[in-house]
């Protein structure tokens, strides 16, 4: 099935949601009715059902999107003059525009007896409506900018011209957009008095606009005859998007030449099922799509049925929650974090980051797999999730980037695929409290983690790139999620970089976040290449070199950290992250010197964890091959895996008996 088509189905699908406007993560959307677009209103004017004046007020920015019924070529103008049918910005309603705007009396004059022939044809039709003859005899008055002007929505200068320095909405007062309520005088039944929101008065519009369409061509993607579209929507990624997915207009170059002799055989689609196809696009892409930079990417089930996002992390998934997908940690979070930091002042980040791990309040893999259990019972056979990316090509022409669609059941086993190989340990802030959790953070937060650097405590991308980056992380990630591809190598690389070098974060929580999706990709790379299985808890058997020397790397650590913090030394940097990066390049030679430099530290200790440490050191140097020790060639990502694993089993020892117990 191509784009076009499952575009289709999801509009004939929630056709109960057509001309309802709802609020989505802060967004408002609609499912649009057919010949219909949205606006943002700045002006509202009250109308009684005989065309009288009654109120008039500026709309708020929480309440501007509005409906309003649009020709094909209203729908897509710029700069060329056509009019909308009903409702529109004042040059094109107000008859006495002119006389309160300097300069466009001409102009304005054009303009207004074009929509007044519009709306007239609509007003004499048979699809006519009461909304629709209030409206033109209201507007025939030509007291549209006199009545604003008196109500006081509309502010005037001395020479008594508007005043150009004053907007609505940050728009220019004489480029506001009108919209109407119509209310009866006397009725028995409540009817809808808003305009934009009358499923009558849009259904009549529809009506109307069948009737005047005469020609008739093939639609490609039918085979029936249709009335045919030239002049396709745009507002696809969001209202002021004038990129258009669909176009033939080059009437100078005829780029499409040279295999058909017009436009019409390039590509002809009816006028109605391409408004379907980009009014569902408009609706699920404000519902629930994903915009980095130019890029713009929105996923569905068929059926409607709510799936777990692809770019979601794990601990998202597990608690089922949709409310906060892709948790980005932003500044303004920092006074939370703060609230809840306050009950370890006078401990070290590493402290605090050890009370936090010890938690047994923890999202474990078992509820993942519930969760995902808990969708597959919603899901039949026919089920399938669509994926689609639009990306900018020129300003005025979108792109679609990507488009993939997967049986629902198979969607989901590559959901637990992907968060199955990365799973590690890792750690998120929500709702001002850092929780853990066994998997991998969602796709935004990877770019933050791969490119950011720390800025008032998070991690931040500079604003030059941060949009870019989001988008490109995005699109290399989406096969390895959607389609179980291996992750790509220079990803793994970039994280195992970072890692490597925690000197360069100014806060221990945010190197922690490097370094667990570190683990992460490294250990779903050797997964991909090598089928090894590594987990978080510490393999003991294992005598690969660069894990080992990461054990070693971890128990130097941990050396250094208790004496700091016995001496209440607690912002002192260990000297096995302080050459960490070094090790990682020449781990031989440098472990003969931090192996030195914890001499000091070790003789500090009492006999008991003095000897723990020392045979535990013992015990990891037996497991390797004398020639793989001393060889100082560099270190691959999977000695990150035996610090942290390593670190992990010290820090949650509690106390240094439990330690020295493990000896005895």
């Amino acid at each position: 099935m191509s784009w076009e088509e499952e575009a289709l189905r999801l509009y004939e699908r929630n056709r109960s949601e057509i001309g309802i406007i709802k609020k989505y993560s802060n967004v408002f959307c609609v499912l649009l009715p057919l010949h219909h677009t949205t606006v943002t209103a700045q002006i509202e004017i009250v109308i009684d059902d005989e065309g009288n004046f009654l109120d008039a007020s500026r709309v708020s920015d929480e309440n501007k999107l509005t409906i309003i019924p649009i020709t094909e070529k209203s729908g897509s103008r710029t700069a060329g003059k056509a009019p909308h049918p009903l409702c529109d910005n004042l040059q094109y309603l107000a008859g006495d525009y002119g006389r309160y705007v300097k300069g466009k009396s001409d102009s304005a004059a054009e303009c207004y007896q074009m929509y007044m022939e519009a709306l007239e044809n609509w007003y004499l039709s048979q699809y006519t409506h009461e909304k629709v003859k209030a409206i033109y005899h209201y507007a025939k008055k030509k007291e549209v900018m006199q009545d604003l002007i008196n109500s006081g929505v509309l502010v005037v200068d001395d020479d008594n011209f508007l005043d150009q320095s004053f907007k609505i909405q940050s728009v220019a007062q004489d480029k506001s957009f009108v919209r109407f309520v119509v209310r009866q005088k006397v009725t028995k039944e409540v009817l809808e008095e808003k305009c934009w929101q009358d499923r009558t008065l849009q259904e009549n519009f529809i009506q109307y606009v069948r009737s005047l369409q005469t020609e008739k061509t093939l639609d490609y993607l039918t085979g029936k005859q249709e009335s045919p579209s030239y002049l396709h929507a745009k507002k696809i990624r969001n209202e002021g998007d004038g990129a258009k997915l669909i176009s033939s207009n080059d009437e100078i170059n005829f780029t499409f030449r040279g295999r058909f002799e017009g436009k019409e055989q390039a590509f002809a689609i009816g006028n109605e099922n391409s408004q379907r196809i980009h009014n569902a696009l408009k609706w699920i892409i404000r519902k629930q799509g994903r915009s980095f930079d130019t890029l713009t990417i929105v996923a569905w089930e068929s059926d409607g049925i709510e799936m777990p996002s692809w770019d979601a992390d794990t601990e998202t998934i597990s608690s089922g929650s949709e409310e906060d997908k892709n948790f980005d940690f932003k500044a303004e979070d920092m006074e939370e974090e703060n609230l809840f930091e306050d009950d370890f002042l006078g401990e070290s980040d590493e402290e605090k980051q050890e009370m936090v791990v010890s938690d047994t309040n923890v999202i474990t893999a078992e509820q993942f797999y519930c969760a995902l259990a808990g969708y597959r019972k919603k899901i039949n056979f026919t089920s399938k999730m669509v994926l689609m990316a639009f990306d900018a090509a020129t300003s005025g022409r979108l792109a679609l980037a990507e488009y993939k669609t997967l049986d629902s059941a198979r969607y989901l086993e590559n959901i637990e695929k992907w968060h199955n190989e990365c799973q590690w340990f890792q750690e998120k802030y929500k709702n001002g409290k850092k929780i853990g959790y066994y998997g991998v953070p969602g796709t935004r937060e990877i770019a933050e983690i791969l490119y950011g650097s720390d800025s008032k405590g998070i991690l931040t991308i500079p604003d030059k790139n941060r949009k870019r980056l989001y988008a490109e992380i995005s699109k290399r990630l989406i096969p390895c999620i959607w389609n179980g591809r291996n992750l790509p190598q220079d990803l793994m690389m970039q994280a195992v970089k970072q890692a490597s070098s925690p000197q360069s974060y100014k806060e221990h929580r945010n190197w922690e976040k490097v370094l667990t999706l570190a683990c992460s990709f490294v250990k779903k790379c050797r997964y991909d290449r090598k089928k090894e299985e590594f987990n978080v808890a510490l393999n003991k058997e294992c005598d690969d070199r660069n894990y080992l020397y990461g054990r070693l790397l971890a128990v130097a650590d941990r050396i250094e950290y208790k004496i700091f913090i016995k001496n209440g030394e607690n912002g002192r940097v260990t000297n096995a992250k302080r050459y960490m990066s070094a090790f990682s390049q020449r781990p031989f030679t440098t472990w003969k010197i931090i192996e030195e430099n914890i001499q000091p530290y070790l003789s500090k200790m009492d006999v008991k964890n003095r000897r723990y440490y020392e045979n535990l050191i013992d015990e990891i140097c037996s497991l390797f091959d004398i020639e793989k020790f001393q060889d100082n060639t560099k270190l691959d990502g999977l000695y990150l895996l035996g610090f942290h694993s390593q670190s992990l089993t010290l820090r949650n020892s509690k106390n240094q008996e439990t330690e020295t117990a493990e000896v005895e």
